[in-house]
């Protein structure tokens, strides 16, 4: 019995100094990251829809293709020959259509601005994926040490089971006590099988982001210490304005509505068309003269009669997408100040718990097991009180690594928000 006492009393102190490692290390985490970001389909198929657009610049920018023109005039129709009359010309021609000038290069620059908004969903979408492999990391992570401490738990029961069946064995314990022990083993037993099936589901999850197969192992590295971030709310305000990809996709996209607005403008301005035709003639059957050819140049002007308004609606639409998007852009910041105000609130409630939880609730939980145990072998209280003792310490211990993932995975959500790093 004696030498069960010692297995306890080793458990107990060895357990909690068990967690300390070291400094919190990030670099699995930033390779699921990168991985992750790479392989993608999300941002392949961003990707080739900036490329679309880019393709798109081209299409838009450039001269309408000539137009060439065959044709035979003047034929007369009662002999339909070529040399009965003077008239008669067989003729080729090529005509060209010239945009008012500026008006090309305005549609151009039009097109080319969709090729740097898809560039900022690609960023977004790639702030995204971080922020989603962060958050399932820490998940993991959370679970796996939650496993980790209800398997020490478990250790620690078999040993009091140990010295409940001694003591049973001499007949100072109840065999209800050795039943109420069996009950716990088995409760933390389901525990870890619980949790086990959490742990398969979020790393089917994260392999998921990976393309790997869903029980492909991931290592998780352990946190000790939590570094935390002082934040306001003008300060994430600040950090989103200059590098949140979604704004600025928005600004992106009032900028191309401004240039649309210069494209509608041109249209106000005429187009113009050059063309030249050159006409052949043949000899007269009754005439000693040949038949001398023809050529023929022509300038054409389109007349923007703007009928019903079109052109004025056209321009008067790219006014109001401006409006649209200044408005959608503080409609944004709107959204995201309510998001940063929560988050900092939430983020403070966990650093208060952190500490409250660091230095005073795991302190006193691992001195009331220590103080009841002792007080368990001099037969002073009952093992029960060392089975509460266990749980307390148990629930403490889990419930203060959760916190800090939820600290991490808060700081994560932020960074997402406000598309940079906090840390």
């Amino acid at each position: 019995m004696r030498r069960n006492y010692i297995r306890l009393f080793i458990l107990i102190f060895i357990i909690p100094t068990s967690y300390i490692i070291g400094q919190q290390q990030n670099s699995i985490l930033d390779s699921l990251i990168r991985t992750s970001i790479e392989v993608s389909p999300k941002i392949n198929m961003l990707k080739a829809k900036r490329n679309a657009a880019y393709n798109r610049i081209e299409q838009n920018s450039n001269l309408p293709d000539p137009v060439l023109t065959l044709g035979l005039r003047n034929l007369p129709t009662n002999s339909f020959s070529f040399n009965q009359d003077p008239m008669t010309q067989t003729a080729i021609g090529l005509r060209q259509t010239i945009p008012f000038p500026g008006k090309l290069s305005a549609i151009g620059e039009a097109s080319a601005i969709d090729t740097l908004i898809v560039g900022q969903e690609i960023k977004d979408a790639e702030n995204e994926i971080r922020m989603q492999v962060t958050k399932k990391y820490y998940q993991l992570n959370y679970i796996r040490r939650a496993i980790f401490y209800a398997k020490e738990t478990k250790k620690l029961l078999k040993d009091i089971s140990d010295v409940v069946s001694v003591k049973y064995s001499v007949s100072t314990a109840s065999q209800q006590n050795l039943v109420k022990i069996q009950l716990e083993i088995t409760n933390i037993t389901d525990k870890i099988e619980d949790l086990r099936s959490k742990e398969y589901s979020v790393l089917a999850e994260l392999n998921a982001f990976l393309l790997h197969n869903t029980r492909a192992d991931i290592s998780t590295e352990l946190i000790d210490t939590v570094k935390t971030v002082n934040l306001t709310t003008q300060r994430l305000d600040s950090l989103a304005r200059v590098n949140r990809p979604f704004l600025k996709g928005i600004l992106l996209s009032k900028e191309k509505a401004k240039l649309k607005e210069v494209v509608a403008e041109k249209e106000f301005y005429p187009n113009f068309s050059l063309g030249v035709n050159y006409s052949f003639r043949q000899n007269l059957v009754k005439s000693a003269m040949g038949g001398t050819d023809l050529f023929t140049v022509a300038l054409g002007i389109s007349l923007p009669l703007n009928y019903g308004g079109k052109y004025t609606a056209k321009e008067q639409e790219a006014i109001s997408q401006q409006e649209f998007h200044s408005e959608q852009y503080f409609l944004a910041l709107q959204f995201l100040d309510g998001k940063f105000g929560a988050a900092i609130a939430n983020l403070e409630s966990l650093v208060e718990r952190i500490k409250l939880f660091e230095d005073g609730l795991l302190p006193q939980a691992q001195q009331n097991l220590n103080s009841t145990l002792a007080s368990y072998q001099v037969n002073e209280i009952d093992f029960i009180n060392v089975i509460d003792a266990q749980d307390q310490l148990f629930k403490i211990e889990t419930n203060l690594y959760k916190l800090k993932t939820d600290y991490l995975k808060g700081i994560a959500d932020l960074e997402f928000l406000v598309g940079t790093r906090l840390q």
